[in-house]
């Protein structure tokens, strides 16, 4: 086939892909804004738009050239990439640099998402966007640069993360930990003898049209880290995408009916985005029923995953370092496992598994250690906290200065004071009329 039709073919692949994944941030944003109480849904869809804008310019600036950028052998070591400037040649493209840049520019994007649903409900709106622009700029491009850039140690030893179970799910997940951790949970939401009390999501059908989005954006996600519309795998990672969130979904579902005696709808949602997760590192090199496997595992350990953290007393209101840090690290083991060819279960032997820990162990230390170090700093300079009345007041109003909801919230005094203006203003326009 003619050079440049591939070219193209490859190229009209990765806009759509890169759309798909796009569009992930709206399924980010219903999910979070359902997960928490109504007064602060305005305010996480908020971080969730700035992920986008503030992350974009980021790693178009500099994120791509620290994770893609440094080339070359020995003495002639070239560094390429900022603002997209430079040769990319030895990347070995068959797609233009600039659909490539967009498409990794979503998943850095998503990163920083990860971890604004669990900051939710206290956390300061200037620090989060901070937050969000280092996250895109050096947290999430040097573990990318190792796992995935040509001269990545990681990448160079043989570490299998097809499009993200470490470098993006991984990463966000245990970023968003250390975030919490520094943070402190939200109010009321432990008592003084260590009990827990539950914070309802106050929309959960929004929550599961957010979990119905991602599901969808992950066709792009996952098939579209292929980078190339002829490739023969593609129709297989998609299979092996979907059959794992289908997993994924029905056994946190059995498994709560089991452990509580109702199918519980959070954790069901959460299930699927789990198999989705953990299916992500290995889409590509394990077989539908090893996806089918991988995804049921991570629905199990979805609903103890989110248990586990809540009695180790992390406020994370919406699940974030269940589904995606745990269920990501076992998504890059299973890898060990399941690969079809070197998994130790197809009698690869260890190999192949060690290189995996290996890989997990150091990306997801340096996603929560350098994501502590920016949120202790922040915490000691500016301050990442809202004041305890603006907490109870709800983020929206004490952030934005509006409701989410008007019909259910009093008009805050500004608005009021906007709308007589803009009543005065007509009036006198038609007075002179």
């Amino acid at each position: 086939m003619n050079g440049q039709i591939v070219i193209g073919l490859n190229t009209v692949w990765m806009v759509i892909a890169t759309a798909l994944v796009f569009f992930m941030e709206a399924g980010f944003a219903a999910l979070e804004a359902g997960f928490i109480h109504s007064k602060n849904s305005m305010n996480v869809i908020m971080k969730v738009l700035m992920d986008c804008c503030v992350g974009l310019i980021g790693y178009f600036a500099f994120g791509f050239a620290i994770m893609y950028g440094i080339h070359g052998q020995g003495g002639h070591i070239q560094w390429d990439g900022f603002f997209l400037k430079g040769n990319f040649t030895f990347l070995g493209l068959s797609i233009p640099v600039e659909i490539f840049w967009l498409f990794q520019a979503a998943f850095a994007v998503a990163v920083a998402t990860i971890v604004s649903g669990a900051v939710a409900e206290r956390m300061k709106f200037g620090p989060y966007i901070l937050y969000s622009f280092l996250a895109t700029v050096i947290i999430y491009p040097v573990s990318g640069h190792w796992a995935w850039a040509p001269t990545g140690f990681l990448h160079q030893l043989g570490f299998v993360d097809f499009a993200g179970s470490t470098v993006v799910h991984a990463v966000g997940g245990w970023s968003a930990l250390a975030a919490i951790l520094v943070l402190g949970p939200r109010r009321g939401k432990y008592n003084a003898d260590g009990s827990v009390n539950v914070m309802p999501a106050h929309n959960l059908p929004l929550a599961a049209l957010g979990a119905f989005m991602l599901w969808f954006g992950w066709f792009g996600f996952n098939p579209g880290s292929t980078l190339n519309a002829l490739d023969g795998s593609l129709a297989h990672v998609a299979l092996t995408t979907n059959l794992a969130a289908a997993a994924g979904g029905v056994l946190a579902t059995l498994y709560t009916m089991r452990r509580y005696g109702k199918a519980d709808p959070s954790m069901a949602i959460n299930g699927a985005l789990a198999g989705l997760v953990a299916i992500t590192a290995g889409t590509q090199v394990v077989s539908a029923l090893g996806a089918i496997v991988i995804g049921a595992i991570a629905g199990v350990i979805v609903v103890e995953g989110v248990g586990l953290i809540d009695r180790l007393h992390a406020d994370d209101p919406v699940g974030a370092v269940a589904v995606h840090g745990i269920c990501g690290s076992f998504g890059t083991i299973a890898v060990g496992l399941f690969a079809t060819n070197g998994g130790l279960l197809y009698g690869g032997g260890l190999h192949l598994l060690g290189v995996q820990a290996l890989g997990l162990i150091v990306c997801s230390v340096w996603g929560f250690a350098s994501t502590y170090v920016v949120f202790l700093l922040m915490k000691k300079t500016v301050g990442i906290r809202v004041n305890r009345d603006e907490e109870d007041e709800g983020l929206d109003i004490a952030e934005h200065g509006v409701p989410a909801y008007a019909s259910n919230s009093e008009i805050p005094a500004q608005i009021a004071d906007m709308s007589e203006y803009f009543a005065k203003q007509m009036k006198e326009a038609n007075v002179q009329a």
